[in-house]
């Protein structure tokens, strides 16, 4: 009988430490996903931002406004140059030559 309550016992002081250890771990786990969760959240709150940057920098009335800073001037039939096949073989190898 002192053995089966001594076994008991043993039984008993295990599952406890059993229990005990698998509840930090619980613990620590769920600390570690909050922790994550968090970061989750700040690198949204940053994508948003990001967006919204990007939204500004590539408005149209900005482009034109740093286009006309820069003092340039939209591409026009006159100020245009169109090549044939012909003289790009030739620009090529020039360019080629020349390095």
């Amino acid at each position: 009988m002192g053995r089966l309550v001594l076994c008991a016992v043993a039984l008993l002081m295990l599952s406890a430490l059993s229990l005990v250890s698998s509840r930090y771990q619980a613990r620590q786990l769920f600390v570690a996903m909050e922790r994550e969760q968090a970061q989750s959240r700040e690198y949204e709150v940053e994508w948003r931002a990001l967006q919204v940057e990007r939204a500004a920098l590539t408005s149209n009335a900005r482009i034109d406004r740093v286009a006309g800073e820069l003092q340039m001037v939209p591409a026009t039939p006159e100020r245009t140059l169109y090549l044939t096949e012909s003289q790009i073989g030739y620009v090529a190898d020039t360019v080629g030559d020349a390095q």
